[in-house]
């Protein structure tokens, strides 16, 4: 356990990561600068995160849904997801390239997005609340990043590291929630036109509606409610797959189409000159 006080601590871990992203270089877990397993000060620095970020003019546009995969729950430790902030700007678009070095240590894995038509307010949502809350769906693709070197991470580092979220890529083909069931959609991931990842919307908290309803709940909770024209990644389909410079990554869900996002080339030496 860190001797820091904790709002020292959070201050300092905050600082820690926007030196790893200022950078380009990882940096080492933050979890032994924060009191052990404090998950709220772990949300007290991503919450700062925000703050500046919307300070500087950034804009904010919805959340992102994390450890949403039981599995990797049980790895981490933790009997629950947990979110991050979505900014405009971390937005790209299809066809798009991610550019060389924007990233640390990219994964992709794809996910269901919803956009909200309305407020999510209540701490109690139903089904029915957030069917009604949603204008649509759409295929999107996450690409997750750390700024902890090699990923070594428990809940605190990731949730300190805004959930670990890097940019994302929406589909433009808006569906209508009537018109799928993602319970039961299935995905398939492909990078370089080979599979590295398959699943369902089952495996998604058993569905990415469950997902959705335990952030709306968290979220009005906390006094900060999903809003009309929020952005909410709901959380892996399946297994998460490494990214490199110049891989094409494509992905399938079924009822909602695909979505794909590219990495540029790596920049030789000399070029442009």
């Amino acid at each position: 356990m860190s001797a820091h006080e904790p709002a020292d601590a959070v201050t300092e871990v905050a600082a820690v990561l926007e030196e790893a992203t200022r950078t380009g270089v990882p940096c080492a877990p933050v979890r032994s600068l924060l009191p052990e397993a404090d998950i709220e000060a772990a949300y007290a620095v991503q919450r700062l995160y925000v703050e500046r970020g919307i300070a500087a003019g950034r804009r904010l546009v919805g959340r992102k849904i994390g450890l949403t995969s039981p599995a990797v729950q049980r790895q981490l430790g933790v009997d629950q997801p947990d979110f991050g902030a979505l900014f405009a700007d971390m937005a790209v678009p299809e066809g798009v390239p991610v550019a060389s070095g924007l990233l640390l240590q990219p994964k992709v894995e794809a996910e269901v997005a919803l956009v909200l038509g309305t407020d999510l307010p209540h701490r109690d949502p139903t089904v029915a609340d957030l069917l009604r809350a949603t204008a649509f769906a759409l295929p999107a693709l996450e690409i997750v990043d750390s700024r902890i070197a090699g990923w070594d991470i428990t809940i605190v580092d990731t949730v300190a590291d805004n959930a670990s979220c890097g940019l994302y890529v929406l589909g433009g083909t808006p569906v209508p929630l009537d018109r799928v069931d993602l319970r039961s959609v299935t995905m398939t991931l492909t990078r370089n036109g080979e599979t590295v990842s398959e699943g369902t919307g089952a495996d998604c908290l058993g569905s990415p509606l469950t997902a959705a309803l335990w952030l709306a709940s968290t979220l009005a909770g906390l006094g900060d409610p999903l809003r009309a024209g929020d952005i909410v990644l709901t959380g892996a389909l399946g297994p998460m797959a490494v990214a490199a410079e110049g891989d094409e990554f494509t992905a399938y869900i079924e009822g909602l189409g695909t979505v794909t996002t590219a990495f540029a080339p790596a920049l030789t030496e000399g070029a442009g000159a």
